[in-house]
């Protein structure tokens, strides 16, 4: 190895010593002792949450739904089950709700209740889960 000076040995030295980057953390960075499988499921797509898009959102405020935790459970379990069979939006139905979801986003397009569903017709989907 050629030596830049008498005290540094390499340019990730230089760098270290006049930029400060020798002490910065990598985001991607894993301990020792997590495993290959450990990692992957925290990258896995069921740890990702659902997202309510702004139109979704506004619907729930505007038809006064609002979800329980065990309704919005089923939701997420109804999401990773169309999930599963490898459909992209999805019609979910938990209790008397309906949700569109863009599946590979895991984000709730739109909701209604059983009051905002007078035709019963759902377009530009491609599944259906009933939880």
């Amino acid at each position: 190895m050629n030596q830049i000076s008498k005290n540094f040995s390499s340019i990730e030295q230089i760098r270290g010593q006049y930029l400060n980057t020798e002490n910065e953390v990598k985001k991607t960075e894993v301990s020792a002792d997590e495993s290959f499988v450990e990692v992957l499921k925290k990258a896995s797509y069921e740890n990702q949450p659902l997202k309510f898009s702004k139109h979704a959102s506004m619907r729930l405020e505007s038809r006064n739904i609002s979800l329980s935790k065990e309704q919005s459970d089923r939701l997420n379990e109804g999401v990773t089950k169309a999930s599963e069979k490898g459909i992209n939006d999805s019609l979910v139905i938990v209790d008397s709700m309906a949700f569109i979801v863009n599946v590979p986003n895991k984000t709730v397009v739109t909701a209604m209740d059983q009051t905002g569903t007078d035709d019963n017709i759902f377009t530009n989907i491609d599944g259906a889960v009933i939880i």
